[in-house]
């Protein structure tokens, strides 16, 4: 036949249970065995004080009632009345009770030769008084004899008082042994309850890490690993409803891209339709405009130049979601995509009469330049988005250990504290008024923050050094290994 191979608890309620078992049994057979060894060295100290107790009233009774006995023969001697020798015998009776209860108590050889010396010393006086009828030199002599009975009995008394002490003293090695032994059994518990602990905890532990990566994973929007939990049978079907409900979300994502893609594009030809048009009224293509004709004209050019942009961020939302690009790196200036950056939105700027900071060293970058380019393109518009009239918009970059440090920040109303978990979020337009006839789509700074990290670089928001919203971004020198690892993605 085959082995047996243990089956796994098949909820989690039931391995809660095997593993309060595992616990709870050992540790109820510690207190059981400390429990019964308490109570036999209980039961055994009590037996030693009765034992104790016991000897000592009896010997303390021959003591009593060897005096008596001498006591009564002396006033024999001395008076001669009959009627003594009826005391006398019930004193003898009640000494021979006592002798006869000490040995019960006391059984061993060393006592029972003590007492049949005392039982003989008892027997002989009581021989001469019942054998006199009166005073006599017989009696006198019997009754010194008798005297003797003392020391035997104190004797007696010291044997009892050692065999008493041997007791306590084993009952105190037995204590000490018990105390011992189970100090070693609660020792040898501990690493046998933490191994129980640790195993139930691993079985435990494991399939709840596994659906909170899931939940995480979902909760990030990352939809490219399937979700798989083994452990108890309810955790397992938690996580195929978590499955079921990351292809359901993976579904609605690519439907989403589509749609953008889709959208995307169909906007784009007569939007370019429209750019063109523009383009000629503003060179007088068609004949020469007067102010107010060219202003318009301006307005058409300017919020068409917006819509593009947001059509080209949107695009490059949808491809960057779908994997579908990845990092083509180059080498390139700096300062000079800064400045393409800056001429194309020249307009705009003049338009609104803002002003411009620019201090970027020179310095030449490995990056994906068009890449690069539209993060610089989206933190500048939202930028102008943000900024008043007869503002300043602050562009620096240097190089710093190896990194470039780009910083944009403007003089606007800034990003309120209860606002900052979301603006990086696809989609979140914050509730700040914007300028503009066209308002954001929200993918900006997604788009942003998707490229950045894809350079293996950071974004952040920092405090205290402009007025308005000021964004920092970090990115390595030489992005060339997360390049790669984009680019298998994209593969995959």
């Amino acid at each position: 036949m085959p082995a047996m191979r243990p089956q796994r608890p098949k909820s989690l309620s039931g391995l809660l249970l095997i593993g309060f078992a595992l616990i709870a049994i050992p540790l109820l057979g510690a207190v059981v065995y400390a429990t019964v060894e308490m109570r036999r060295l209980t039961q055994a100290s009590e037996a030693l004080v009765r034992h104790g107790v016991e000897a000592t009233r009896h010997t303390q009774e021959l003591f009593q009632r060897a005096t008596a006995l001498e006591r009564t023969a002396r006033l024999y001697q001395v008076l001669g009345d009959e009627k003594l020798k009826d005391v006398f015998r019930q004193h003898r009776d009640e000494f021979a009770s006592s002798l006869a209860a000490l040995e019960r108590v006391m059984p061993d050889d060393a006592t029972h030769r003590l007492t049949v010396s005392v039982r003989a010393d008892a027997a002989g006086l009581t021989e001469v008084v019942e054998g006199s009828h009166g005073p006599s030199p017989a009696l006198a002599r019997a009754i010194d004899d008798f005297i003797h009975i003392h020391d035997t009995l104190s004797s007696l008394g010291e044997k009892t008082s050692a065999d008493i002490n041997a007791r306590l003293q084993a009952l105190q090695v037995s204590a000490v042994e018990t105390q011992r032994r189970l100090f070693w059994q609660a020792a040898a518990l501990v690493p046998v309850m933490a191994l129980i602990v640790l195993v139930v905890v691993n079985l435990l532990a494991r399939p709840l890490r596994q659906v909170d990566q899931a939940i995480s994973e979902l909760g990030r929007g990352t939809f490219s690993r399937p979700v798989a939990v083994r452990g108890p049978s309810d955790l397992e079907r938690l996580g195929r409803q978590l499955e079921w409900l990351r292809v359901r979300l993976l579904d609605l994502a690519n439907e989403k891209n589509r749609f953008l893609r889709h959208m995307s594009h169909e906007l784009k030809t007569p939007l370019a339709n429209i750019r063109e048009g523009t383009e000629l009224l503003v060179e007088g293509a068609v004949g020469p405009l007067d102010p107010n004709q060219r202003e318009v004209a301006n307005i058409l050019r300017e919020n068409s130049i917006k819509l593009q942009r947001l059509i080209e961020n949107l695009l490059s939302f949808s491809a960057w979601q779908a994997k579908a690009v990845g990092l083509e790196l180059s080498q390139f200036s700096l300062r000079h995509l800064v400045r393409s950056v800056v001429s194309a939105q020249q307009l705009t700027l003049v338009a609104h009469r803002i002003k411009l900071d620019v201090k970027v060293q020179d310095i030449e970058i490995t990056a994906d330049r068009g890449k690069l380019r539209l993060i610089l393109d989206n933190l500048l518009s939202n930028a102008v988005k943000f900024t008043p009239r007869d503002g300043t918009i602050y562009i620096h970059a240097l190089n710093y250990k190896e990194n470039l440090i780009l910083d944009v920040a403007d003089t606007g109303p800034g990003i309120p504290k209860d606002e900052r978990a979301q603006v990086f979020d696809a989609f979140y337009t914050g509730k700040t008024e914007q300028a503009g006839q066209v308002k954001g789509t929200g993918i900006g700074l997604s788009v942003v923050t998707e490229f950045v990290q894809a350079h293996g670089g950071t974004i952040e928001l920092v405090d205290g050094v402009h007025p308005g919203a000021h964004f920092r971004i970090r990115l390595p020198a030489r992005p060339a290994a997360r390049a790669a690892a984009t680019e298998a993605d994209a593969a995959a």
